[in-house]
This record gives C-alpha cells, sequence and structure tokens, in this order.
C-alpha cells in the first residue's frame, strides 16, 4: 500500500496504515469502493476529533472530504455511516488487535517498565434478543507512559485466564516484556498465569485475595508474627477530593516457605516467588474513616517504595484507561454490537487514544485579563483529552499535527 507524501515518512499513522496493509481484505478486489486503508484513516480521524460511533464518524468524513484527500484519494468519497459499520464489522478482529501491538512496538520501542492488564466491559453493547452478552476486553496499559500495549476479546469477565496468555504471548515478541513488571488483580493469582509472564521475560505482582483463601491466611499469619527487623517498610500521605489517606507498604522477602516442599494436595504453586508485599491505608473522610488492608506476592526483588509505586501504578489503568473510554469516549453507552464491529471499534479508540497523549499541546490564545504588573501569568496547565477531542474536532490544523507526530 502506498502512502501519500501528506503523511510523512515517519509519522505514527503512516506507520500505523503501514502495518494495517498486512489485513487482507475479505471482499473481491473488482467490488472495493473503498479501500481498507481508507476506512481505517476515516475511523481513527473521526474517532480522534469527537465521534463515537460509525454514524458521527461518517457523518464528519463527509464534511472533511477534503481533509482527508490530503492524505489519501477517496475516489468515490467517504463510506456512510451503514457502510463503515459493516466494513469494520468483518476486519478480523485478531489480525486487528496483532496489528495494534506492533504499531505500538514500532512508534514506542522503548520497553515498558510496569504493565498493568485488566478487563473492561462495554456494557451497552449487549444484545438480550440474540443472547449476546456485552463486549469484555482485557488490555495492557503502560501505567509510566500510558500507552496502551495491546487488548484481547473474551465472552465475559470469568474468561480473562484464556486471554491473558494469549496477550501476553504477542506483548513479549521480540522482547517487548523484557524486564517489565505485570502486575494483575487477584483473578490471574495462579500458577499458569505466573508461569505465563515469566516465560515472557517479565515479573509478575499478583494480588492476594479470597479466592486463594489459604494463601490469603498464610500470608496475613506471617506479617504477623514476623520479626519487625525483617520488614521493609514505607509511609506515604495523599490529601486531595476531600479526604487524607495514608498507605504503608511493607516489604519482606523471606519468602522460603512458600517454595518448599508441597504441603497438601492442589497447593497453590507461584514460580520464583521473591517477595510478599502488605498494604495498609487509611482513608479519612468528612463523616468516616475507611481502613483497609491487601496483599500481594511478585517475583521481583522489590523494596518498599518499588513494591508502593507498582502497587499504586497498577490503578492508572483504571484511572487512565478505564475511566478516560467511559467519560471521554463514551464506551459504555456504545450501541454497537452486530460482528466484529465492537471489538474493532474498541481498538479504534485504544488507536485515539494512544494519538491524543502523545499530541503537542494546542495553541492556546495569550490570556489577557487584568493582572496586576507584578503578578505572573499562572502556570499553563495541561490540556484534557476530552478537550484534545474537541479541538481536534474544531481545528482541523490541530488534527494535522496529531497525525503527522513523528514515531520515535
Amino acid at each position: 500500500m502506498a502512502l501519500l507524501a501528506g503523511f510523512g515518512e515517519k509519522s505514527r499513522l503512516g506507520v500505523l496504515l503501514g502495518h494495517f496493509s498486512a489485513i487482507e481484505d475479505p471482499r473481491p478486489s473488482h467490488r472495493v469502493a473503498y479501500p481498507l486503508a481508507e476506512v481505517l484513516l476515516l475511523a481513527v480521524c473521526g474517532t480522534i476529533a469527537d465521534c463515537d460511533d460509525y454514524e458521527a464518524i461518517g457523518l464528519w468524513g463527509e464534511q472533511h472530504l477534503a481533509f482527508l484527500r490530503r492524505f489519501l484519494p477517496y475516489h468515490h468519497g467517504v463510506p456512510t455511516g451503514r457502510w463503515l459499520t459493516i466494513l469494520m464489522n468483518r476486519i478480523n478482529p485478531t489480525l486487528f488487535s496483532a496489528c495494534f501491538t506492533d504499531w505500538v512496538r514500532a512508534c514506542w520501542p522503548d520497553r515498558p517498565e510496569l504493565v498493568a492488564i485488566d478487563g473492561k466491559t462495554s456494557r451497552r453493547s449487549h444484545d438480550r434478543a440474540a443472547g449476546q452478552a456485552p463486549l469484555h476486553l482485557v488490555s495492557a496499559f503502560a501505567t509510566t507512559s500510558r500507552l496502551v500495549l495491546g487488548q484481547e476479546a473474551v465472552a465475559d469477565k470469568s474468561s480473562e485466564l484464556t486471554a491473558i496468555p494469549v496477550l501476553l504471548e504477542r506483548l513479549a515478541e521480540g522482547g517487548g516484556l523484557k524486564g517489565a513488571i505485570v502486575t494483575i488483580d487477584a483473578i490471574a493469582c495462579n500458577g499458569d498465569i505466573a508461569k505465563a509472564v515469566r516465560a515472557a521475560g517479565a515479573d509478575y505482582l499478583l494480588a492476594v485475595k479470597a479466592n486463594q483463601p489459604t494463601l490469603c491466611r498464610e500470608i496475613e499469619a506471617f506479617f504477623a508474627d514476623a520479626p519487625q527487623a525483617s520488614l521493609d517498610r514505607v509511609t506515604d500521605t495523599d490529601k486531595g477530593h476531600g479526604r487524607i489517606e495514608q498507605r504503608t507498604v511493607t516489604v519482606t522477602r523471606e519468602v522460603e516457605w512458600l517454595s518448599g516442599d508441597r504441603r497438601f494436595p492442589g497447593e497453590l504453586r507461584l514460580p520464583d516467588v521473591a517477595a510478599i508485599i502488605k498494604v495498609q491505608s487509611k482513608a479519612e473522610l468528612k463523616d468516616r474513616c475507611r481502613l483497609e488492608t491487601r496483599y500481594y506476592i511478585t517475583s521481583a526483588k522489590l523494596t518498599a517504595e518499588a513494591a508502593a509505586d507498582a502497587v499504586r501504578g497498577h490503578w492508572g489503568i483504571e484511572n487512565q484507561l478505564h475511566w478516560v473510554l467511559d467519560v471521554v469516549f463514551n464506551d459504555d453507552q456504545s450501541r454497537t454490537r452486530k460482528g466484529h464491529g465492537a471489538k474493532n471499534m474498541a481498538v479504534v479508540r485504544h488507536f485515539a487514544i494512544n494519538h491524543l497523549r502523545q499530541a503537542p499541546e494546542p495553541v492556546k490564545p495569550a490570556n489577557t485579563g487584568l493582572r496586576r504588573k507584578t503578578q505572573k501569568p499562572p502556570a499553563p496547565r495541561p490540556t484534557s483529552l476530552k478537550l484534545r477531542r474537541k479541538i481536534a474536532g474544531w481545528d482541523l490544523a490541530y488534527l494535522t499535527a496529531i497525525l503527522q507526530t513523528k514515531a520515535r
């Protein structure tokens, strides 16, 4: 697929469409009015420019056809929302996700330090008449660089255990996870997932909850009786949003008792256990005080400070990905549900998130408000993703800047 000069050789969108040239178009070549590259460009541009479904994307494309023709020919114009839905329903979602992961690796070649894996349900993508459950997507998120690394669709939350090894294998290609710490919630606290993480060249950090009651009780008892000299501890305090929260993270590397001979049938066995972690949090709110204790197990030899960063970093996937999808991209309100459309649209939103997070700041008008001569102008605040989407829809120059951002 030859890309036009409008992309630039090293632009992220140019690299993206280059990777997607590997996707086989299921349509007979003599009947193709809208080539796959044009469909993908329209979907990505429309999603960045504040469109949340195929109908809105099609209408946006009709109004901005001249802009799209800067990059690709669009000899037959753009598909309507109905045709766009049909076309996106036909694309193989597995290959679509694999190409997305390859694109991320090409544009951001640095290996991630912390990778959080978690699932999210698009609640309104169900089809009761057909007995179809809503889309559930397991995503991998680099919490330090705030990039989506990949995703895998599953039938429901209980199927996450089958999707996580597939996602890990894809991310691990070319040593993509070597040296990283992979954090996953308690659903993945089992030997198979831990082995898959270690086979990928990464360390695991797994939450231990009631789904592993024996292990949870033993870790709790160990910390209750452990000599203080064997523990590494750090405490930090956060203030904001009407509460004060104090967290104490305690780590011990005395874990030989977890790697001894099997003591009873069916005992959980995790490979290369290096440390166990206890996190105690105390949140003081206006009308109450909330106490919570959580436990984790890891194959990384972490200090208390590093463990606190890793545990806290895991929640980045909730705050910086899942929350953004719901609030900024209206993911929970999406009614796309036929064929592969819901899965592929979820991947398109991930394209848009990565583009927007790495985009340059939009040019803001100078603040001409009255101010004393001795007063310094306030420091500029980063533009939110929600506003970046709206500005990209209003200002084609800013959308062009987003699309032509250079890959590393």
